[in-house]
């Protein structure tokens, strides 16, 4: 067994793991942060993002001992005072979700990147989410919803669906 203490949303845990557990695992298994889905396994699809001091990774492939004194911070941490995070409300707002499978992988991979780039055209958009896969939508909505929240990040009012639908060309 290993002793690890991680940070996740803001409250360290200390525990004693195997040293062959997964940081998935832990967060599910240990910390019911089931929030953090186990889509592939194989580092594939990215249901399983989270954002390791600062950075997504895919959990299905840190060791939790790995993560050892790390910041962890999952989809259920996002959301602040009972109000959704502006990423959040981009999804539900611009219907960025289907079945909902890959949309905590989906958000916090929509973290990393406007941490990065607070205004990504379209392609950086699909660029930035393309280790994360999605059975059920075409992307459109998914982008639509990045969008909206790189508006609302940056204290804009983001564009209505009109506004959007007007602009897209016939």
């Amino acid at each position: 067994m290993t002793k690890i203490a991680i940070t996740v949303n803001g409250k360290t845990h200390q525990s004693e793991v195997e040293p062959r557990t997964l940081l998935v695992h832990y967060l599910r298994d240990t910390l019911g942060q089931t929030g953090t889905h186990i889509g592939c396994d194989t580092s594939q699809c990215g249901a399983c993002t989270v954002m390791m001091d600062g950075v997504s990774v895919k959990s299905c492939t840190v060791l939790a001992a790995q993560a050892d004194g790390a910041a962890i911070t999952t989809i259920e941490g996002l959301a602040q005072g009972g109000n959704l995070h502006a990423i959040q409300e981009g999804f539900w707002e611009r219907h960025g979700l289907q079945c909902g499978f890959c949309t905590p992988g989906m958000i916090m991979s929509t973290v990393d990147l406007l941490q990065r780039n607070d205004n990504p055209s379209e392609a950086d958009i699909r660029h930035a989410l393309e280790g994360n896969l999605c059975r059920c939508t075409g992307y459109h909505n998914i982008v639509r919803a990045v969008q909206y929240a790189a508006a609302k990040m940056r204290g804009e009012e983001p564009a209505t669906i009109e506004s959007e639908a007007a602009a897209q060309p016939a």
